[in-house]
């Protein structure tokens, strides 16, 4: 009988052009998972993710599904799959899923964290983990502008200009910047997001912290839906899919 598997797996993507598969040559996340898969499962089986991540962005918690007539025990799948894969990707979690399930349109929202090594002093443990910064930040003015994304709001303004998505509303329940030492963390939580959504929010912040922006204009960026009008891109290295959330009663089915 055909079942339809959820995995839960973590990824370092340094070394990967993002999740989905691409042209021949170009190393993906989905086709390390799918050569694991095929040595498990002994068939080359096709997966959906729950999202694109670019080259460079990391996962703490990125969900993925497939369907296959095995009977292997989601645990022993876990366990299997781990042996299989290269030391920067894991499964976390098995679950099975209704047949009607779609990692990706059955998605209540993500949270997505952009990390930030600040100091004048590189750590070379951190070098692809997170973007290095040697200049003060003013935690204050970059959580005051971070409120003004909470809601629902058009963030052309903070979307790839290259993007062809046309509703560009998105609602974020939840936006914060915190530090640890020399670790800064920005939070962003929401409905979902567009095309460099995060990183063009953490480069307009580190633009508020160094006062090029007020954080009183951020209202006014929004609404201006300009590209133009918002900060830089940051790098990729320093983003991190952390959660995927579902309604807990689709995930009921998880294996002993």
């Amino acid at each position: 009988m055909e079942r339809q598997l959820l995995f839960i797996i973590r990824y370092r993507g340094t070394r990967y052009h993002g999740f989905q598969v691409q042209r021949a040559g170009v190393l993906t996340i989905a086709q390390v998972m799918q050569d694991a898969i095929e040595a498990v499962f002994k068939q080359r089986l096709n997966i959906k993710g729950c999202s694109r991540t670019d080259t460079g962005v990391h996962a703490n918690r990125f969900a993925l599904t497939l369907r296959t007539q095995s009977s292997i025990p989601c645990d022993a799948a876990v366990r299997a799959l781990n042996i299989k894969l290269p030391p920067d990707v894991a499964v976390l979690e098995c679950h099975q899923v209704p047949d009607t399930f779609h990692p990706r349109y059955d998605c209540t929202g993500k949270r997505y964290l952009y990390r930030i090594w600040n100091s004048t002093i590189p750590n070379p443990f951190l070098t692809d983990l997170t973007l290095q910064h040697p200049y003060p930040l003013d935690l204050a003015r970059m959580n005051a502008a971070a409120k003004q994304f909470l809601g629902s709001h058009d963030f052309s303004a903070f979307c790839s200009a290259g993007s062809k998505v046309k509703d560009r509303v998105r609602c974020i329940t939840d936006a914060s910047v915190s530090t640890d030492g020399a670790l800064c963390t920005f939070s962003v939580t929401g409905s979902g997001f567009l095309y460099n959504m995060v990183r063009i929010m953490m480069g307009t912040l580190l633009e508020v912290s160094r006062g090029a922006i007020q954080p009183e204009q951020l209202p006014a960026i929004l609404a201006s839906k300009n590209r133009a009008c918002a900060g830089p891109t940051a790098p990729a290295r320093g983003l991190y899919l952390d959660e995927v959330f579902y309604p807990q009663e689709l995930l009921a089915e998880k294996q002993p």
